[in-house]
Parts: C-alpha cells; structure tokens; sequence
C-alpha cells in the first residue's frame, strides 16, 4: 500500500497539472506552494507561456525526484504555420511572412521526417533559457545581442503528421529531455525549402502522465490536494527496482552501503519496502553493494502514518 500525505504540514508526491495557456511553469509552481508553504514544491520540465499540456509537479521530499521525471520521454501536438519565420520560431517574436514561398506537398513532409527521427544534431532557439557566459540566452537577445547557440544532440522518438492544410501543419512528437519543438518545426521546414514558426504547442504525455488524467490548475484547493496527489513511486516507475529489509533500511538511512551479491544493475535503482513504499534511490557501488543516493523512508514513514 502506498500513501503520499504526511501530516497536516508535508506532503510527498506529484502532481500532474495541465498547465493553461500564458501561465509560466513558475506560476504552476508558485500557486501549489501558496497552499502548502512551507513544503517545497519543484516542476520537471518547463512549458512556455505559449505551451499547455502536462506539466509534473513534485511535493515536499519528492523534489529529490525531478530529475528522473526529467528523464521520460515527452509526447507534444506541436501547430507550425509554413511559409514565415520569427526570431523566436514561434508567434511571440516578430513574424515575417515569406514572398512567394514554397508549398510543400503532403507527401514531401512525410518524405522528410525520417531524417529528423532517432538522435538528431538541434540548434536551439536564440529565445530559450540555455545560459551563454552565466546568462539567459532569452535576455541576451532582447537586448539586440547576437546570440549564437551550438547544436547539440536530442532524441525524436517518433514524428508524424496529424493534419496539413497549407499554411498549418500539425505534428505529434515524441521525444526525450531538451528537445525543443519550435526548432523541430523550422528545421523540418527549412529542409522543405521553406520556413515555419510554431503557433501553440500541447504537451501531451509525460512518460505515464497524460493530458486525460491532468487537473485543471485553477481549481486546486488544499483539500483538493489529497485526493489529486499521486505516490511518489509513479517518478521512478522507469527505473530497475529492488525490496529492501527492515535492517538494509536502516542502513540506507545512515547513509551505509548494503551487500547485495551479483545485484546486476547499473545506474539508479529504486528501493522498495515490503509494503511497495519508495524508501530510497540507490546505485551500485560494486558488483555486490548497493549505495545510497537519496533517502526517502522517512517521508514515506510519515505518509504511512
């Protein structure tokens, strides 16, 4: 059985909210930790003010697990208009409408996806927050800067056409972490000998989060919260798992190594007690030990009380 409330003051769990348009993830975030401060609330992964979707909140000690939502594949319905481009490669920038441009046929965009499937080389849009000597790329270029970002790999799990009909063209993408899908639509189209900007963006799935079972952001209350707060356990659902003793529980949480012969992992591992409960992350420090990394038992202890 698992639990994700602690007391009246903790909460440890996530959310998983359908972010609504112009909101920043930041509001999202800020918004949830009105209603629970002082418990700690973090997002993984975030959508533009243009962007709505799915967007991952992490309560309390389940902060500790951001990077490993980070780390699902991501699932996008992506809406670029061909034949324009922006300094932003979306609608919020300034929009040039191209003369006379190219009108690619259905089949010469579904000729050109596979080259942009599997892991990719991605320029990154000058309006992102990749930091470029300690600063935000995006400030740099509203102060008239020139920006230049290197590209750098990403993964495109899978790409298809939902619907073209010149100028919009609507794509589902599913990809890993950094991809940047304003950068998927005006590198496919200039392929296509054309130019595109993105004009809305719904990220639909987050590894199992999904856009069906998200909450609606404005109606979350304090109340609402226990019933809406999924286990901690459905960020690392990903990762191998292993069920720990009484005894190697209480190893973890003093920070000591336990012996596991011949475990066979490699990289993180979720560790588990006997009553399904996410009681630690550990990795291998050997070929038979298992260290620890991030320790959990206690906030699940507090949840199962």
């Amino acid at each position: 059985m698992t639990s994700v409330v602690n007391d009246a003051n903790t909460m440890f769990g996530l959310l998983n909210i359908n972010k609504p348009l112009r909101a920043t993830s930041r509001d999202a975030v800020n918004r949830v930790q009105r209603l629970i401060r002082p418990v700690k609330v973090g997002h993984a992964g975030t959508l533009d003010p243009l962007a709505t979707g799915v967007l991952v909140l992490c309560l309390g000690p389940a902060t500790r697990l951001i990077q490993y939502v980070q780390r699902l594949p991501k699932r996008y319905t992506g809406t670029f208009l061909l034949g324009r481009r922006s300094d932003s490669d979306d609608l919020e920038g300034k929009v040039v409408e191209l003369e006379g441009p190219i009108v690619p046929t259905a089949g010469d965009i579904n000729a050109a996806l596979p080259q942009f499937t599997g892991t990719i080389q991605q320029r990154p849009p000058i309006f992102s927050a990749i930091k470029v000597k300690g600063q935000r790329a995006y400030d740099l270029a509203r102060a008239g800067m020139d920006v230049r970002l290197e590209a750098r790999p990403v993964t495109i799990h899978d790409l298809r056409v939902v619907r073209y009909e010149y100028p919009e063209l609507v794509l589902d993408i599913e990809c890993g972490s950094g991809t940047y899908i304003r950068s998927l639509g005006r590198d496919l189209a200039e392929s296509l000998g054309t130019a595109a900007v993105m004009s809305s963006l719904e990220r639909t799935a987050i590894g199992d989060f999904t856009i069906d079972s998200a909450i609606e952001l404005v109606g979350i209350t304090e109340d609402s919260l226990t019933h809406d707060l999924l286990p901690a356990e459905s960020a690392v659902q990903h990762l191998n798992a292993v069920e720990l003793t009484h005894a190697e529980i209480d190893k973890t949480n003093n920070g000591l190594t336990i012996e596991r012969p011949q475990h066979g992992f490699h990289g993180d591992v979720a560790a588990f007690n006997t009553d399904g409960q996410l009681v630690a992350i550990v990795a291998p420090r050997s070929p038979d030990q298992l260290r620890p990394i991030s320790n959990l038992a206690v906030a699940n202890k507090h949840a199962a009380g």
